[in-house]
């Protein structure tokens, strides 16, 4: 019981509990300036040389201003939690890339300046969060893309949109039409080449568009510039009326243009850049009845044009004009054509019909139209039975005698067996189609006439090789109820699947329908008959050659003996007329024939000798020399 009252009188003497103080704000990063002593916060970082967004941020601040540093990319992370900033300026940076969602906790901001960077393209995801935006800045970088839906957070908040200086071609314009708060818009210094008509006819509070310096060669009407009073300069301007800027465009001052011009507004620099007879004058100098168009000629069609059904042809139509006309396609049967699974139409004039049906032949009407007014061309095409099949196809070495085609064959013993093995392998065989025929690099394809199916338009065949994956496609008119394939490959398998294709009545649109499939292998190739082998030809020739040559020789030398002998050893030039007549005498042993004669010899002597007896004969030009 004594302790209890030393313990009161402790009591008094411990320290009461202090109320929870406020966290103490986060450190100013190094080189920036913080105003936190008072209400809005602020974090001023210009010029500090900073290659990041510092990490230490108080993100209670209101105003973050980071320009002229060298930040190159904007991390998720680094605005986190930044939940009251209301202005945020990252210009003249080094900024390539913004991380999808960095701003997604900035719902507060109403200003952010993002000019004076690097940005190529801006995407649906970089821009979300920003539910309050007002003024965004994005002029002097490099955007060459703007996604349909980058400002969709803000399209309803947005005051103020700077896009100039940039590489924009396009623009997503119906995105931009829903800007129903925006009030300046800013798009000078682009390579827009066109606007859509109407493409600013809903933003109601626009005061200031400014299109200076793009490639605009016209500007369509829009309600939105009859509306309002068109001025130059925003000095003096009342509050409902427009400022609209679009000089150093080479603007084209015909007539599309009038509607422009007879619009009230001060003169301006804006200058007209063709056509010749007005190139350089200023646009509010030139009178309204200058500005005039030319109708369209047509220049070139296509001569009457014959092809055979299930090939494809080509109607051209070219034509000129003040505007550059457009030209369109009319069939016979006077439907407007476009592009479908059958047919294309080119900007140039040109319809490609893909596979040509007998139901496609007849005129077709070439339209071209501009502001002036339109012109057309006939052009007749006739679409004539399909070709029969044939097959170019070298198997064997015996040529196909006249009459006789290099025909198809009926499928062997070997590929029939192939395929009975293949359909109880659970190949896609099916009794509707058939290949009858086929050979090495060709193969005739039958299926039954399915012309039961309503609406039905061509047929699809679909097949590839088990060598590769390769899935090859063609299409066949409606009226046809086989097809030769010439462009397989020898000693391969391949899957076959033939389709109707059809309309169909309940939706209006193209749909398909399997006829069937089926599997088989061709033929493997026989070897050509080839020429023979190069080293083959080279020796025949060689020894062909020399032989030739040798037998030359043998020839030449054969006739210098036969002329030698008929001369009797003289040279062919002399004769045998002047020869004198004398006795020439020959042994009797055999061993010399008959010899002319030689000169006698001066007296000499008597010598003994031994005496030859030797038959003597007179010797003339009538004698010849005669053998042993």
């Amino acid at each position: 019981m004594a302790v209890l009252p030393l313990l009161l009188c402790l009591l008094p003497l411990a320290p009461a509990s202090s109320p929870p103080q406020p966290a103490s704000p986060s450190p100013c990063p190094r080189r920036c300036r913080c105003q936190t002593q008072s209400l809005p916060l602020s974090v001023l970082c210009p010029g500090a040389g900073l290659l990041f967004v510092p990490p230490s941020l108080d993100r209670r601040a209101a105003e973050l201003r980071l320009a002229d540093n060298f930040i190159a990319t904007v991390r998720r992370r680094d605005l986190a939690n930044m939940t009251g900033l209301l202005h945020l300026s990252l210009s003249r940076n080094t900024i390539r890339h913004v991380a999808a969602g960095a701003f997604s906790d900035l719902r507060a901001l109403r200003a952010l300046h993002l000019d004076g960077n690097r940005l190529t393209s801006l995407g649906e995801g970089q821009l979300r969060g920003l539910v309050n935006l007002r003024h965004l800045i994005l002029s002097n970088n490099q955007l060459a893309a703007l996604a349909a839906g980058a400002l969709d957070d803000c399209a309803e908040t947005l005051e103020d949109l700077d896009l100039s200086y940039n590489n924009l071609e396009q623009l997503p314009w119906e995105a931009l039409g829903r800007l129903g708060n925006v009030n300046t818009l800013g798009l000078d210094h682009n390579l827009l080449a066109s606007v859509p008509a109407g493409a600013f006819s809903r933003l109601h509070k626009l005061a200031r568009l400014d299109m200076t310096s793009n490639r605009l060669t016209t500007i369509p009407p829009d309600p939105l510039f009859s509306r309002l009073p068109l001025l130059a300069r925003p000095r003096g301007s009342p509050a409902s009326a427009l400022v609209l800027a679009f000089g150093g465009n080479p603007l084209h001052c015909n007539c599309e243009l009038v509607w422009l011009r007879r619009l009230a507004r001060e003169d301006d620099l804006e200058a007209c850049a063709s056509p010749p007879a007005l190139g350089g004058r200023y646009f509010w100098a030139v009178g309204e009845e200058e500005f005039v168009c030319e109708p369209p000629v047509v220049t070139h069609r296509s001569p009457p044009l014959a092809v055979p059904a299930g090939r494809p042809a080509a109607l051209r139509c070219r034509a000129v004009g003040d505007p550059e006309p457009r030209v369109r396609w009319v069939s016979p049967q006077g439907r407007l054509l476009g592009n479908s699974s059958r047919a294309r139409a080119f900007p140039n004039g040109t319809l490609e019909l893909l596979v040509t049906e007998p139901g496609d032949g007849g005129i077709f009407t070439c339209i071209a139209a501009n502001a002036a007014g339109e012109a057309t061309a006939a052009v007749e095409l006739t679409v004539g039975p399909p070709p029969p099949p044939q097959l170019a196809n070298s198997t064997s070495c015996d040529p196909p005698r006249d009459g006789e085609p290099d025909a198809l064959t009926p499928p062997s013993a070997a590929s029939a067996s192939a395929s009975a093995k293949a359909a109880e392998a659970g190949a896609p065989t099916d009794r509707g189609v058939q290949v009858t025929e086929h050979g090495a690099t060709a193969a005739l394809v039958q299926w039954p006439d399915q012309r039961p199916i309503p609406g039905i338009r061509m047929y699809q065949i679909q097949y590839n090789s088990s060598a590769d994956d390769i899935l090859v496609y063609r299409m066949i008119p409606a009226e046809s109820s086989s097809f030769l394939l010439t462009d397989l490959a020898s000693g391969r398998t391949y899957d076959l699947c033939v389709l109707a294709v059809y309309e169909d009545g309940a939706t209006g649109l193209t749909a398909t329908r399997p006829v069937g499939c089926n599997r088989f292998s061709t033929e493997p190739a026989l070897r050509p008959c080839g020429a023979p082998h190069a080293p083959f030809l080279g020796g025949t020739m060689i020894i062909a050659l020399g032989g030739v040559i040798v037998a030359s020789v043998l020839v030449f030398i054969f006739v210098l003996l036969m002329r030698y002998k008929v001369h009797g050893g003289q040279p062919p030039g002399k004769t045998k007329a002047s020869a004198p007549v004398s006795s020439v005498c020959s042994q009797t042993n055999g061993a010399l024939g008959p010899t002319p004669a030689l000169p006698a010899p001066e007296p000499t002597a008597p010598r003994a000798h031994t005496v030859v007896q030797l038959d003597c004969e007179p010797w003339g030009p009538s004698h010849e020399p005669t053998g042993p």
